[in-house]
């Protein structure tokens, strides 16, 4: 543990590798006190409102257990059903011994000064679990929630679906109605371990002036399945983000979406990386980008290390209304035996299209509308109706701001 802060001791002034440098010194660590909330009906409904906008349920009807918490402060953790564990973080590094099999095992404290900062100041974060053979059909969820202006969060999660167990987690980020700024640092480490399988979804909802810094590492072993999905269609300052998802087990698959609108004034840089480090794995890389006079680079990497894998890497974009998109598509084949395809493309809405629904009776606003929507419709395979529901949900609500 001491060698580890050591080593982000040492990266607490290194730049991140690609995207702008943020002043970590701009932020405050200090936050205010937050009560536990054991029903989530109590909270205020300026928060329940902010919240519901990232995919938390406050009923939790539809949902198998909640983790939320308040800038540094985990106000409500638990599970609903048999199988899921729910715990905060710091909670488990003092309770849990396994645990430390698992922390920090994938993501690297000195990878850049963000992920040495979600080491020496941890506030919390969480753990969800499903254990060995349990099918976890309804989603779990978490909303990480800043509530103080100008503060800096710092989460550290981690996922772990056993071995022939099914979990499925909704995600939000938001920030209350009168904070402007701040700046989000989380660290994230997924373990699907043989014929199990995950989906995480994250929606961001943040104010317009905060700062995302995500640094993601994942590891699929035999027969296992991860889908991850990624939706940021609200103005946010800055998100920095690039996952990164090992197939080290024969037959592990994994595929990552991401829904991405660029408003005036943001800049995201959003991707993925996979690595095919097993015979038979396959990975699949989809982003779907508009922006709207913000600018975005949308990467994706797929790097094939066996025979007899496959990937697909496919990047679109629109511009709407100015600004700028840059689609980084790459692809590394290393042995004889790999299929490896990507498409890309970058353009605007063709104006026969538009005159096409024009004469079906739609006005020229309604008609954009209806391409957008389009556009922005991905079929993911494997999730669950909720899950599902929630992600067309985020699309519907960012549809007229994109307008």
């Amino acid at each position: 543990m001491r060698s580890l802060d050591d080593k982000a001791r040492k990266a607490k002034g290194k730049k991140a590798a690609i995207g702008p440098d943020i002043d970590l010194d701009a932020y405050s660590l200090e936050s205010p006190a937050h009560a536990d909330v054991r029903d989530l009906k109590i909270l205020p409904q300026a928060d329940r409102e902010k919240m519901a906008l990232a995919g938390l349920d406050i009923s939790e009807g539809e949902r198998a257990g909640t983790y939320i918490q308040k800038d540094a402060i985990s106000i409500h953790s638990g599970s609903q059903q048999d199988g899921l564990e729910i715990i905060p973080i710091k909670k488990a590094l003092k309770e849990l011994d396994w645990i430390q099999d698992y922390y920090w095992k994938l993501a690297s404290v000195d990878t850049d000064k963000y992920t040495a900062r979600a080491r020496l100041d941890l506030q919390n974060g969480y753990v969800i679990r499903a254990l060995p053979g349990k099918k976890i059909t309804l989603p779990a969820q978490a909303c990480l929630y800043l509530e103080k202006e100008g503060f800096n969060q710092n989460v550290h999660n981690i996922i772990i679906a056993e071995e022939d167990s099914e979990l499925h987690i909704i995600s939000g980020c938001a920030s209350a109605s009168h904070v402007t700024r701040g700046l989000h640092v989380g660290i994230s480490e997924f373990y699907v371990k043989k014929n199990a399988k995950l989906s995480f979804s994250m929606i961001h909802h943040w104010a317009e002036d905060v700062v995302v810094r995500p640094r993601s590492v994942g590891i699929v072993e035999k027969g296992g399945l991860f889908l991850s999905n990624y939706i940021c269609m609200k103005p946010v300052r800055s998100v920095q983000s690039y996952p990164t998802i090992y197939l080290v087990g024969k037959g592990a698959v994994a595929r990552s979406y991401s829904l991405l609108v660029g408003s005036p004034g943001s800049e995201l840089d959003v991707g993925g990386r996979i690595y095919l480090k097993a015979k038979e794995t396959r990975a699949e890389i989809v982003s779907r980008a508009i922006t709207n006079g913000g600018n975005i680079i949308s990467r994706g990497d797929i790097i094939g290390e066996v025979e007899g894998v496959r990937g697909h890497l496919e990047c679109h974009g629109l511009i709407l209304n100015g600004g700028l998109m840059h689609a980084i598509p790459e692809l590394k084949g290393m042995v004889d035996g790999v299929e490896l395809s990507h498409e890309a493309a970058v353009g605007k809405i063709a104006q026969d299209e538009i005159l096409y629904l024009m004469s079906r009776g739609l006005t020229e606003e309604e008609a954009t509308a209806t391409i957008v929507r389009g556009f922005l419709s991905i079929d993911i395979p494997g999730l669950p109706a909720p899950l599902k529901a929630e992600i067309d949900h985020a699309v519907d609500l960012s549809q007229q701001e994109v307008m």
